[in-house]
C-alpha cells in the first residue's frame, strides 16, 4: 500500500499551490500562525472543525484535506461501483422481486453488518439487497413497510459510503433514502433519512447548515406527533446529531440545548440500555459518548478524560462496535490532547480491536496515529503496525 498524504501536507500543498504564506492561511482559518505550522509539521492533529475552516480558505472539500478516499485494501473498486450503479438505477432495478420473508433477513444481516462496522462484508450485499427491495417496493404499489426496508437500506448503504470518504455518493443516497422515505409516510423514515442529510452537511464541514436540518427536523417529527420507545429514539438522536454539529461548530449554547433534550429523553427509557431502531442509536450510554465528543470539541480535552477514564473497562452496555470503536478514537484524541501519549496508544490499541475497519478509515484515528508516530513515539512497535494499516508509512 502506498504512503497516504497526512492531512497536514495536503494542507501545506494547496496552500503554498494558491501562493498562500502561513500567516495569510492561518488568518483565513482563523488560527495562529504557530498552531498551522505545527499542524503542516505533524505536531498536532487536524480536527474536524479545523479541516472545515483550511478546506473554506483553500475552497476545497473537507476529504481533499483529509485525502480522502482512502486508497487502501479495505476500499473495493468493484463493489463500490455496483454500489453507485444500484443507486444510480433506484427505478430501475435489474433484480426480481425475493421470496417472501427473505428480504427482511437481508435486511437485518445488513443493519448488524452496519453496527458491527464490517463495511466490506455490508459493500458486498448492499448493490443486490437494494435492488431486490426496490422490486418488491414498486410491485407492492404504496406498500408503506416495502418502502420502509428501502429507506432503511439506503441507510446502511450511507454508512459505508461516508465511512469510506465517498462524499458525492453519500449525497446521492440520502437522496435516493429521501425518495423512499417520504413513500411511507412514516415519520421516524424520515427523521432518519434527516439525521443522514445533516451527516453530509457535517462532512463538509457546513456544521450551520446541518444543525438547521436537524432543528427542521425535530420541529417536523414534534408536530407529527408519537410516543413509545421508538419515538425516543428517533428524537434523542436527532438532537445528538445536533450536539456534534453545534459543538463542532463551537455553539456552546446549542451544544448543551441539544445534550439537555437527549439527557432528558434518555431518562424516559430507564434502564433497557441502548436502542437500535432505522439505524439509529440512542440511550444513556451513546448520549454519554456524545457528551464526551463535544468536551472534545470544545477545547475541554481534560472534562473528556474525566469522561473516558471510568469508561475503559465498562463501556456502556448495549452499544454496537461502531459506537465502542467511536469511544475508543474519542478516548485516544482527549488523551493526546492532554499529553497521555501512552494512553492514547492503549485507546488506539483498542479500537483496532473492536471496530478494525472503522478505526483504519475514521479521519480522527488516522489523524492521532499520525502525530503520535511522527512526532512522539516513531520507534513503538504498535505504532509503526497502525501507521502501516492506515497507510501513514510503507
Amino acid at each position: 500500500m502506498e504512503k497516504a498524504p497526512a492531512a497536514g501536507e495536503n494542507i501545506a500543498v494547496l496552500r503554498k499551490a494558491r501562493g498562500l504564506g502561513q500567516t495569510k492561511c492561518a488568518r483565513m482559518m482563523g488560527i495562529s500562525v504557530s498552531y498551522l505550522k505545527k499542524i503542516e509539521g505533524a505536531q498536532r492533529p487536524v480536527t474536524p472543525p479545523v479541516a472545515a475552516a483550511a478546506s473554506k480558505a483553500l475552497h476545497v472539500t473537507t476529504g481533499r484535506i483529509y485525502g480522502q478516499p482512502f486508497r487502501s485494501p479495505l476500499e473495493q473498486a468493484d463493489h463500490l461501483n455496483e454500489l453507485r450503479l444500484a443507486v444510480r438505477r433506484h427505478t430501475l432495478p435489474s433484480e426480481d422481486r425475493p421470496p417472501q420473508g427473505e428480504l427482511a433477513v437481508g435486511l437485518q444481516t445488513a443493519m448488524r453488518l452496519r453496527a458491527d462496522t464490517k463495511y466490506l462484508e455490508l459493500l458486498r450485499i448492499l448493490p443486490r439487497l437494494l435492488g431486490q427491495a426496490t422490486a418488491t417496493a414498486l410491485d407492492a404499489g404504496g406498500d408503506a413497510t416495502a418502502w420502509g426496508q428501502v429507506a432503511d437500506l439506503y441507510g446502511c448503504a450511507y454508512a459505508v459510503a461516508h465511512r469510506m470518504g465517498e462524499y458525492d455518493l453519500a449525497d446521492m443516497i440520502v437522496s435516493r433514502q429521501s425518495w423512499a422515505a417520504q413513500r411511507t409516510w412514516n415519520p421516524d423514515a424520515e427523521a432518519a433519512t434527516a439525521w443522514n442529510l445533516a451527516g453530509t452537511f457535517q462532512s463538509a464541514g457546513q456544521y450551520d447548515e446541518g444543525l438547521a436540518i436537524v432543528e427542521r427536523a425535530v420541529s417536523q417529527y414534534e408536530q407529527a406527533g408519537g410516543n413509545g420507545t421508538e419515538h425516543i429514539v428517533t428524537l434523542g438522536s436527532l438532537h445528538l446529531r445536533g450536539v456534534v454539529l453545534a459543538s463542532r461548530n463551537r455553539d456552546e449554547h446549542a451544544t448543551d440545548d441539544h445534550l439537555r433534550h437527549a439527557k432528558r429523553l434518555a431518562v424516559q427509557l430507564g434502564d433497557r440500555g441502548d436502542l437500535l431502531r432505522h439505524n439509529l442509536t440512542f440511550g444513556a450510554g451513546n448520549t454519554a459518548l456524545y457528551e464526551l465528543a463535544a468536551h472534545i470539541e470544545l477545547d475541554r480535552p481534560d472534562r473528556a478524560v474525566e469522561m473516558s477514564d471510568p469508561l475503559k473497562d465498562s463501556p456502556p452496555r448495549g452499544l454496537a462496535p461502531s459506537r465502542i470503536g467511536r469511544l475508543c478514537i474519542d478516548g485516544a484524541r482527549a488523551a493526546l490532547a492532554t499529553q497521555h501519549l501512552d494512553e492514547a496508544e492503549r485507546w488506539l490499541n483498542r479500537a483496532f480491536a473492536v471496530a478494525p475497519q472503522m478505526t483504519q478509515l475514521h479521519p480522527m484515528s488516522r489523524e492521532v496515529i499520525r502525530v503520535l508516530f511522527v512526532m512522539h513515539q516513531r520507534s513503538r512497535p504498535s505504532l509503526m503496525t497502525m501507521a502501516k494499516r492506515t497507510g501513514l508509512t510503507d
